[in-house]
This record gives C-alpha cells, sequence and structure tokens, in this order.
C-alpha cells in the first residue's frame, strides 16, 4: 500500500468519525463514576491510534520492519481514581503490536503505568508518587501522547540508537556494524520514550520554581522489554528542577545516572561488574506559548561508561514549533541532530562510535471534532548508526479520543 492512497483512505473515514461525535460523547458520560458527593470519582477514557508508516530500509528510529510499510492500531486506557483532593491513582494498559512500530510482534496487552500520588498541601509544593510511571527528566514526556504531541513520532532523542547494548559490551571499530544478526533493536538511545519503570518520585511547584525527583529501577536508556525486569541492585537516580517566571515561558534542567547493561549481559568475563557499566545524562529545555504560536527546544549530553575500553558519548537537540493556522487545523516544524564521539580502546580503535544524524520533519494535522484527530508527516533523515544514506519517512495517524482528560480538565499524560 502506498503513501498517498493510505492518506487519502485516512481522509475518507475522518468524517465517518465525525458522524459518530454524538456515540463518542455517550461513551464519555457511561466512563465516568462518582460518589460519596463527588469526594470518591472515578473515570475510564482512552485513545484510539490507526498509524501508518512509508520508509525505505533500514528502517528510521527504532521501526523494526523488513518491508516498506507497516500499519498497526493501537489502544490505550487510562484509568484516573480521586479520593477527595489529596489522593490519585492513575493506570494505562496499552493494546498493540509492540511499545516500537514493528511488522515482527503479536498483538499484546501491557499495563505500562500504575501509580498512587498523595499530595498533603493544596498548593501543589510537594507530591509523593510510587508505582510504575514516567521518567521526570526532559520536556516532551510531558506532551508524548498522540493526542498532544504535534508530530507522531518521538524527537530524535528519544528514539534513534546508539552503539551501546544492554545485553552484551560492545565490541571496537567498524566491524561492529557487520555481526551477523545485527538487531539496531538491541541497542539504546540515550533516552528510550517516556521511560515507564518502576520507584518513587517527589514533585512540587512553590512559586516559580519547580522540582522533581526520582529514584527508578532501570536508567532513562533502557529498553520497554526490561522496564519490568531490573530490581533495585543498581537503582537508577533522575532529576528536573524548573523555572516559570510567566505563562509564556518554561526552562528546565535534567540530570540522570543509572547502571544501564542487565544481569545477564554478555560477555563480562574481566570487563568489569554490572555497577561499572553506568550512563550519565544532562539536559536542557525550554518551551514558550503565545497566542497560536508553540515553541520547544531540548538537548541532551549522553555518556555511557564502558570498562575497560573507554566512554561513549552522545550530544542531541532538536526544536520544534507548532502553530495553529485554524481552530481545526495545525502544522509543525521540527529539527534534530545527533552527534556521536567516543574514547578509544587499548588497541586505539573508537568505542561505540556512530554516524552523526540529522533529521527534518514537518506535520499537519486537522481536529474534525473533539474527539478525532488526522496527522500527516513527513521526516527525511541523513545518517543512523548502520547507515549514511539520505532517506525519508511517510506518516499518517488517526486518533479516536474518548474523554482523555484528568479531574482537572487538563490532558491526561499522567507526569508529576
Amino acid at each position: 500500500m502506498k503513501a498517498p492512497l493510505l492518506g487519502a483512505c485516512l481522509l475518507l473515514a475522518a468524517p465517518c468519525a465525525a458522524c459518530a461525535q454524538d456515540f463518542v460523547d455517550r461513551i464519555d458520560q457511561a466512563l465516568t463514576i462518582s460518589t460519596f458527593h463527588d469526594e470518591v470519582r472515578a473515570r475510564l477514557s482512552g485513545l484510539l491510534d490507526l498509524e501508518y508508516y512509508n520508509f525505505s530500509q533500514p528502517p528510521p528510529g527504532l521501526i523494526r520492519a523488513d518491508g516498506h510499510d507497516i500499519l498497526t492500531p493501537r489502544l490505550s486506557m487510562f484509568l484516573d481514581a480521586q479520593l477527595g483532593s489529596r489522593v490519585y491513582f492513575f493506570a494505562q494498559a496499552r493494546f498493540d503490536q509492540g511499545f516500537d512500530p514493528s511488522d515482527r510482534g503479536r498483538t499484546q496487552v501491557r499495563l505500562d503505568e500504575y501509580a498512587l500520588r498523595v499530595t498533603p498541601w493544596s498548593d501543589g509544593r510537594f507530591a509523593l508518587q510510587v508505582g510504575k510511571f514516567a521518567t521526570v527528566v526532559g520536556g516532551w514526556i510531558e506532551r508524548h501522547h498522540s493526542w498532544d504531541n504535534p508530530f507522531i513520532n518521538a524527537p530524535l532523542s528519544y528514539e534513534t540508537a546508539t552503539l551501546v547494548s544492554d545485553k552484551e559490551v560492545p565490541l571496537t571499530g567498524q566491524s561492529f556494524r557487520a555481526v551477523p544478526g545485527f538487531d539496531k533493536y538491541e541497542f539504546l538511545p540515550i533516552i528510550w520514550g517516556p521511560v515507564y519503570t518502576h520507584g518513587a518520585s517527589i514533585a512540587g511547584r512553590v512559586g516559580i520554581f519547580e522540582y522533581a525527583a526520582e529514584i527508578k529501577n532501570a536508567p532513562v536508556a533502557s529498553r520497554p522489554e526490561t522496564w519490568n525486569d531490573y530490581d533495585f541492585g543498581h537503582p537508577a537516580i533522575d532529576l528536573r528542577v524548573g523555572l516559570r517566571p510567566n505563562p509564556a515561558w518554561r526552562f528546565g534542567l535534567s540530570a540522570a545516572e543509572g547502571s544501564y547493561l542487565k544481569a545477564d549481559a554478555r560477555p563480562l568475563q574481566d570487563a568489569g561488574s554490572v555497577g561499572e557499566y553506568r550512563q550519565y545524562l544532562l539536559g536542557q529545555d525550554i518551551s514558550y506559548a503565545r497566542g497560536h504560536l508553540q515553541i520547544w527546544a531540548e538537548a541532551f549530553e549522553s555518556r555511557f561508561e564502558i570498562p575497560r575500553l573507554g566512554d561513549s558519548d552522545v550530544f542531541a537537540y532538536y526544536l520544534e514549533a507548532k502553530y495553529k493556522l485554524t481552530p481545526q487545523l495545525f502544522g509543525a516544524l521540527r529539527w534534530n541532530q545527533e552527534w556521536f564521539a567516543s574514547g578509544r580502546d587499548p588497541a586505539g580503535q573508537p568505542v561505540a562510535n556512530g554516524h552523526d544524524i540529522w533529521r527534518a520533519e514537518a506535520a499537519f494535522g486537522y481536529r474534525f471534532t473533539e474527539h478525532t484527530q488526522l496527522k500527516l508527516q513527513y521526516s527525511l533523515v541523513h545518517g543512523d548508526f548502520v547507515s549514511e544514506n539520505l532517506n525519508g519517512t511517510f506518516l499518517a495517524q488517526f486518533t479516536i479520543r474518548f474523554l482523555n482528560l484528568s479531574f482537572d480538565g487538563k490532558s491526561n499524560n499522567h507526569v508529576t
């Protein structure tokens, strides 16, 4: 199926979804429960996404596919429950064919998030949260769900693998890319999407200052398949401090540290203990919003320590802008770059050093109703750690939203 044909099909399907708005409204009402004079409230909501990707080989980002097309559905269901104004519980379950786009997976059901949050004071100065939830690092996490993200995919920083693996100590030199059975999905980006890992966090806001800190079972680079596997033998520590001087501007600084190598990695032998393989991450984020314009920018500096060999360093950033052309139509542009640098092993070979990458992206979105949305996107990327080619990707996404609002009326992303 070619990209233009798929886009036309999605466009034809959108008016049908618009006609069904009354039906969705009735579902919304049925999914909300309130008892004891509104002191106990519970709400189910969801996002139904149908996504299409058309690309050349090798596939970009964290896509795993042998062909050139993927059509994948995904259903995300959210549960929000509140006891009074101090205790809040949320959970997220997903039905899809894998966390990242793939033509190799089977339909699966996952419980990606479940957490309890306690807020002792009504002014928001402090909240304690325990469970499994998204990381506090970075600024993109707060808009990573399909309804809030102007694009269909994540920025380059969140979905481009390095040559550092959590399964084995890396080889050195260019020959690493020629290893039989090479699968880039076995290698880690500097931060893997929203990173739904287990732990506890504190967060709050005092005046124009905001803060968040967490202790987690896995580092921000860990893969979705391992988010439940890490124990707290080598816990990860993440934090973010921010400044909101006025409603338009927001500034943030993030830091993260954790052991990225799994306990069953191969081959360790005399290459150091698991705890010596550590990732350090620094991040800076800025956002601006006024009128119809929103702008975001983030930069990350990451170091993966590889004992006996050296360090693998990565720097990445992106600039993103969204402009609302009409009440229903918006356009978005994003520029991403990522550079790799590394030390050298005792033989003088570079350690886990990949090709530098840039990616330019443009997207348009149209909201037919408050429940239905269509996005079309084109991405042009130069370089990957397995290729230095110039490749393009067409993406399309149609979303139906079922009351995806939190109790305060804001978009429900569950981030503290």
